[in-house]
């Protein structure tokens, strides 16, 4: 008789705990999350006046005196559940600074806004999708005797794509430098353009403040060829944020040409290295800059926000340009199950990252996101609503807000991670149910309002 898999049995195993029910209440609460955090300890909660005990609970009498929390990784690849928890997070975030609601007003939408792409720039040719990777008519080749085209038409999802022509040519010292001061070049980015704003109209770019606010909320994306790029939506307000209407200056014309001004002149330095001279990084010739208009006359404002979701969720290993993990040898690299070049790059950051003109960059730590240092999702303070502010919301709806004027006693401690092989099978499929749950309620409301 064929033996169950190890998974099978373990299933089975918790399915016959007296406490099995209890214990699925707590994976179904974490939404069937993959990896979640085990906490032991206690929360009472006390009338503030006489210390009565409004409220006590105690993980004792849970199975395995522990209570399972989400441990809310935004990647797909390490956990769907949460990873589609917090992509939801992020298109009410981002659809709040687009629209208003959750405490911005809805005036917002009437504001200049953009949706803006900025690129890296080019570190070396790359075999391209469709006709874009054919050799130039006059067969011209590198200094390495490589040709500067290929005769294939590559389909969009073939391997080869994004993948150097010459892998001698390409420079992945610029590469790894230029992801290493994304972050900061997106800094002066922001400067730079609200300094054009000021300029153009005649104002002290020190008075901007007194009369403007730039707002936003951009994402990091790997390309194909493995190098970062920022989708951003830019708004202009007033000088309070979202509360104060901008200037009457303040034109969507006026903020794209500040765009593209600013993306063609700002640029960043790197410290000099006797290995790799000083650096001028720049951001890519490539930059769309799209208005965002209140007559849905561009792109639309929930699609919008749901492309920057699916992006927020995206691990690198994912996109094919790097891991998910850190990693912490140089045998680790050439283990690592990516392509050459994500390999290359991988290893020149190893390789300067034991320079001592590059330690502030910390480009070891970074290897597995190929030198890029920045979040995924960053947004000005303004823009719109926070993440705990969403999450807070939620447990207010979920039932577990604050208690008024009582006065909560938490006690807790970690206590472990994760689940077993049976409780990962059981939580696999909570978290598909709960997933089609969501998919089912999300076509009837669409279907109820069309019927409308």
């Amino acid at each position: 008789m064929r033996q169950l898999p190890e998974a099978d049995r373990d299933a089975i195993r918790i399915a016959q705990d007296p406490k099995f029910p209890r214990w699925l209440e707590q994976v179904t609460a974490t939404g069937g999350c993959s990896h979640p955090v085990h906490l032991s300890g206690s929360t009472t909660t006390l009338e503030g006046e006489t210390g009565e005990i409004l409220h006590h609970y105690d993980t004792r009498t849970e199975p395995g005196e522990r209570l399972l929390v989400r441990c809310r990784n935004r990647r797909a690849t390490v956990c769907p559940a949460c990873s589609r928890l917090h992509a939801g997070d992020t298109f009410h975030l981002v659809r709040a600074g687009l629209l208003g609601g959750k405490n911005v007003p809805a005036t917002i939408r009437n504001r200049p806004r953009l949706f803006v792409t900025l690129t890296a720039p080019s570190f070396g040719s790359v075999h391209r999708a469709g006709d874009l990777c054919r050799p130039r008519r006059d067969g011209g080749t590198c200094e390495h005797g490589r040709p500067l085209g290929c005769g294939t038409v590559h389909a969009p999802d073939a391997p080869v794509v994004g993948q150097p022509l010459c892998a001698n040519c390409y420079d992945y010292t610029a590469h790894v430098l230029w992801h290493a001061h994304a972050s900061k070049l997106w800094d002066r980015f922001v400067i730079d353009v609200r300094r054009r704003l000021a300029s153009s109209v005649g104002l002290v770019q020190s008075h901007f403040a007194r009369h403007a606010r730039l707002s936003f909320a951009r994402v990091a994306e790997y390309q194909k060829r493995a190098a970062v790029h920022v989708h951003a939506v830019v708004r202009l307000d007033g000088p309070n944020g979202p509360d104060d209407e901008p200037p009457a200056w303040g034109t969507a014309g006026l903020l794209t040409d500040a765009v593209h001004a600013s993306a063609r002149r700002v640029l960043v330095h790197t410290t000099y290295s006797p290995a790799a001279g000083e650096q001028e990084l720049r951001w890519g010739a490539q930059v769309d800059a799209r208005h965002l208009s209140a007559n849905s006359d561009g792109p639309d404002d929930d699609a919008v926000a749901a492309y920057v979701a699916k992006y927020v969720t995206k691990g690198a290993s994912e996109t094919g340009a790097g891991l998910d993990h850190v990693l912490s040898a140089w045998a680790d690299i050439e283990s690592a199950q990516v392509s050459a070049h994500v390999r290359a790059l991988m290893l020149t950051c190893w390789r300067l990252g034991e320079l001592p003109e590059y330690a502030s960059l910390r480009l070891r730590n970074w290897t597995h996101t190929l030198g890029y240092r920045g979040h995924i999702l960053s947004k000005s303070r303004a823009y719109s609503t926070t993440y705990a502010a969403l999450r807070a919301e939620r447990a207010g709806h979920m039932g577990h807000g604050n208690t008024g004027s009582g006065v909560t006693e938490r006690q807790w401690r970690y206590v472990g991670s994760g689940h077993t092989p049976g409780a990962a099978l059981i939580a696999a499929g909570v978290a598909d149910d709960l997933a089609e749950s969501r998919r089912l309620d999300l076509e009837a409301r669409r279907e109820g309002e069309q019927g409308q």
